[in-house]
Order: structure tokens, then C-alpha cells, then sequence
């Protein structure tokens, strides 16, 4: 039986382990607040774990929708279905560089393709939602699907203008949803319109494209086939 003393040591540890788990919330809430408000860390300490915080919140919500997200799920099945694996290490999330634009503002993407190893980089901090981040994996996995089914060659302009018609034009990029975010307005075709915009932009910052002018051309030369072209889906998502 446990004597008087046994009992007082072991509330005196109960007390002392409250007052530690106190002490430690305090502190993990006054560092939030110090990061936050920047009072009392350096600038490059507040970045720092604001990005870490940023990268977290992103394995978290890419881990999710690889489990439960309906459309990617779909690809990834289908990727396997293509003979190509995709390692869940090969969805990775990553820092990316914000670029400023002409007239002011920046340009923030949230992800993008890396032909070799067949993997997709999702910039961390740049998502407004899960949602968002869903309509980003699909769009790369598109890439992914047309490069194993299709052997994509990059640096061909009409390749890489098809797989970005596709992508667009499959992925959820170009809902009236996300299209309003953008700021664009739109009553008749804003679907193909918005396609075709993105497709443009993408192929004029390949480095084998000449001009804008000429990543038109060659979305408009590919247009018809690409975009009736959904698989693996039955229709549009």
C-alpha cells in the first residue's frame, strides 16, 4: 500500500509536470507570437519559419488528397494502369521562387512539372486552399500521363502545347470559380478561353519558343485534337 509520502511525492510530480506543460504552451505561444509580429527574431528567423510552417501545412494537404481526392486518385491509378509508378515521394513540396511582373505585381505558381524523374514540385505557401492545391496535382499529373502514354517530347512546341491544352482543359484549372479568383470575367466560352490563355503562356516560357506569337500558333494548330482529347477521363472533370 502506498504510504502518506508516496502520495505527496506523487502529486508534488503531477504539479510539476502541469506547470512544465504550461510553461511549454506558454513559450510555443509566445515564439508564434514573436514570428508573427517580428518582435524579437530576425527577419530571415521569421521567413524561415514561416516557410517550415508553409511546408508542413503543404505535406499535410498533398498526403490527403493523394488518400481521398477523387480526380487524383483517378490519375494516379491510371499513371499505374500506364505502366508508370508514381512514389509518393515524387509529389514533393518545395520552395518557389515569386517573380515579379512588368507594371507591378508578382507571379506566384504553385506548381510544376519535372519531366526527369517524372515528378511534381508543389510550392508551399502558394495555395489559397486544398482545393486549389487538388486542381494543381491533377493538371502536373496530366503531364506526367502524356509523357509515360505519349512519350511527350518537351522540347517539341507541339507536344508541349497539346499536354498543356489537356492539362487546362482536364485538370479544374479553368473553372469559372477559379477564373473569377483570377479576376476574369467571362459569359460565353470561358472554358476554351481560359484553356487557350494558359496554354499560351506555358508554351511561350518554354525555351525552345521563339515568341508569344509563335506559342499561338502552335496551340491553335493543336487545338482541336487536344482538347477533344480527355483521357483517361470520359469527359471533362
Amino acid at each position: 500500500m502506498p504510504s502518506a509520502s508516496d502520495a505527496s511525492s506523487g502529486s508534488s510530480l503531477s504539479s510539476t509536470s502541469s506547470q512544465a506543460s504550461e510553461t511549454t504552451a506558454f513559450e510555443r505561444w509566445r515564439k508564434q507570437a514573436m514570428l508573427i509580429t517580428g518582435l524579437g527574431v530576425t527577419e530571415e528567423e521569421r521567413l524561415d519559419a514561416l516557410q517550415q510552417l508553409n511546408l508542413q501545412r503543404c505535406e499535410k494537404m498533398k498526403k490527403d488528397l493523394m488518400d481521398s481526392s477523387p480526380i487524383v486518385v483517378f490519375m494516379l491509378k491510371h499513371l499505374r494502369l500506364s505502366g508508370c509508378q508514381v512514389p509518393e515521394n515524387n509529389i514533393f513540396c518545395g520552395a518557389c521562387e515569386v517573380k515579379p511582373v512588368a507594371g507591378g505585381g508578382v507571379v506566384a505558381h504553385a506548381g510544376s512539372f519535372i519531366p526527369e524523374p517524372g515528378a511534381v514540385k508543389l510550392c508551399a505557401g502558394h495555395f489559397f486552399n486544398k482545393k486549389h492545391m487538388e486542381h494543381t496535382i491533377a493538371h502536373e499529373l496530366t503531364h506526367l500521363y502524356d509523357q509515360c502514354k505519349f512519350k511527350v517530347d518537351w522540347s517539341n512546341l507541339r507536344h508541349h502545347a497539346c499536354s498543356e491544352i489537356r492539362a487546362n482543359n482536364l485538370s479544374g484549372d479553368c473553372r469559372y470559380t477559379r477564373e473569377l479568383r483570377r479576376g476574369i470575367v467571362s459569359f460565353t466560352k470561358q472554358h476554351q478561353a481560359c484553356v487557350r490563355r494558359r496554354a499560351i503562356t506555358s508554351v511561350s516560357a518554354n525555351p525552345a519558343c521563339p515568341s508569344e506569337a509563335m506559342a499561338e500558333k502552335v496551340v491553335n494548330e493543336v487545338w482541336e485534337s487536344c482538347f477533344n482529347d480527355t483521357r483517361p477521363f470520359d469527359e471533362i472533370y
